[in-house]
């Protein structure tokens, strides 16, 4: 989905520049780099696309249709402000640097490998005057405080790039090898969004999970750190794959600062579809991972992405993936039909299965993700959580518990950004949020709010 646009302010300064990313939280991260470097510098970050003097978009390449998308974002932002300087980043850029070189009105392309240098990149591009900065640099914790205004979880990019090659992903190709931020550098900067208001950070970059394999340091290590030299009262992790974590991995969570959710992808139940992916976890291990991660916090909230599909995949390798998902029992899940990608093994591997067959077992498979979530809110009923408010809709808060369940409430004293307790009393009739009992429970996240994106 199109990530918001940066709704971020300062001063009065010489360079306008609006933001805005396609697809996953780690483009959504480095957005906040670059607003970061450009107020830093003196200039401003708008929410508003019309009036920026530099539109930055940061595009997404993980499935034909991201591609596709990337393609017409670009066109909206040089047709709806044709005088503005466009730069364009991202993994769809750096796949087609070329192609989108040759897009009406595209004047810089970055490429992934050259990201940290951007801001610099774009400010040659406009020249001396915009490069010696605005009328008011702003000292680092000033610039912090504005731009998170809006702002109610900081998304850390502690790595790029992958070191595996599974057999259907573009990403590695476009992100390159595995580079890991220093434990220090980390620190500091969720130490430097707490002081300026953000009770919640989710750790974020290609391959979580392998983090610190260039520098000598663990996903553990780092977590650990964290937790001894901040006082962040919410730690989250985003996708995390289900190998390169020690046995040992979910003690950490017995700390309450660490969020009891991850989100493991599998993407396929059946151990012969595995294979095929080059994916490194059998069915077996990614079983024993989920049952420790639950032994550990009680109702610890696993959820997942699943590839339906695949190349060579036959009805009894369906079925074992339908049983898999049942019995681990998924909080949520991001459900993508294969689509085959240039340059990948799985593109050219026997057996492509025909579109119809795709989207049916799509179909079958968001009909049990559904069941699944029910089910997953269901166990929650009767207790009580704490909440990170998010926004108010029409009257009603939106937030999420430290399980990462979505939840409506209309009791007073609610704030974005803060955290307070409340009761969890029903589920709405859609099946997708959990209710505190000042709002009827027939309500649906439709009614509530009808044109937010479901996250």
């Amino acid at each position: 989905m199109l990530l918001e646009s940066a709704n971020f302010f300062q001063s009065d300064t010489d360079v306008f520049v609006n933001f805005q990313a396609l697809g996953c939280r780690l483009n959504e991260a480095e957005l906040e780099t670059w607003a970061s470097e450009f107020m830093q510098r003196g200039h401003q970050v708008t929410a508003d696309a019309a009036e920026a003097d530099v539109l930055v978009f940061n595009s997404c390449a993980v499935t034909a249709q991201a591609d596709r998308k990337s393609r017409q974002q670009i066109g909206r932002l040089r047709r709806g402000n044709p005088d503005a300087r466009l730069i364009v980043t991202g993994c769809h850029a750096s796949l087609n640097p070329q192609a989108v070189r040759e897009y009406l009105g595209v004047d810089l392309v970055v490429d992934n490998r050259h990201k940290e240098q951007l801001v610099a990149q774009a400010l040659e591009l406009l020249g001396d005057e915009a490069a010696q900065g605005g009328t008011e640099v702003l000292p680092l914790e000033a610039e912090n405080s504005l731009l998170l205004r809006g702002r109610h979880r900081g998304f850390i990019k502690i790595q790029d790039g992958c070191r595996y090659r599974c057999t259907y992903c573009i990403v590695t190709l476009a992100r390159g090898e595995e580079r890991s931020r220093g434990e220090a550098d980390i620190v500091a900067e969720i130490n430097r969004l707490h002081r300026q208001g953000v009770n919640e950070v989710a750790l974020t970059g290609v391959h979580v999970g392998g983090y610190g394999s260039d520098i000598g340091s663990s996903l553990f290590r780092l977590l650990g750190r964290i937790l001894e030299h901040s006082e962040i009262p919410r730690i989250r992790l985003a996708s995390v794959e289900p190998w390169d974590l020690p046995d040992n991995f979910f003690e950490l969570f017995q700390d309450p600062r660490l969020m009891p959710h991850m989100h493991l992808p599998i993407q396929s139940g059946s151990d012969t579809v595995l294979r095929r992916m080059a994916r490194r976890c059998k069915t077996a291990e990614f079983a024993r991972l989920v049952e420790r991660a639950r032994d550990a916090v009680p109702l610890f909230n696993v959820t997942t992405d699943l590839i339906t599909g695949f190349p060579g995949e036959t009805e009894q390798e369906w079925r074992q993936t339908l049983e898999f998902v049942e019995q681990t029992g998924f909080g949520h899940m991001h459900i993508f039909p294969f689509s085959a990608r240039a340059g990948t093994r799985a593109a050219n591997l026997p057996g492509q299965v025909d579109a119809v067959t795709k989207k049916a077992r799509s179909r079958e498979m968001h009909e049990l993700a559904a069941r699944l979530k029910r089910r997953e809110l269901q166990a929650h009923l009767g207790k009580r959580a704490e909440v990170l408010w998010e926004r108010q809709t029409g009257g009603c808060w939106i937030g999420y518990t430290p399980h990462y369940h979505k939840i409506a409430s209309r009791e007073a004293g609610i704030r974005a950004s803060g955290i307070s307790e409340v009761a969890i009393d029903s589920i709405s009739a859609d099946g997708s949020m959990l209710v505190n009992d000042a709002i009827q429970p027939q309500v649906t996240l439709t009614d509530i709010l009808p044109h937010a994106a479901r996250r």
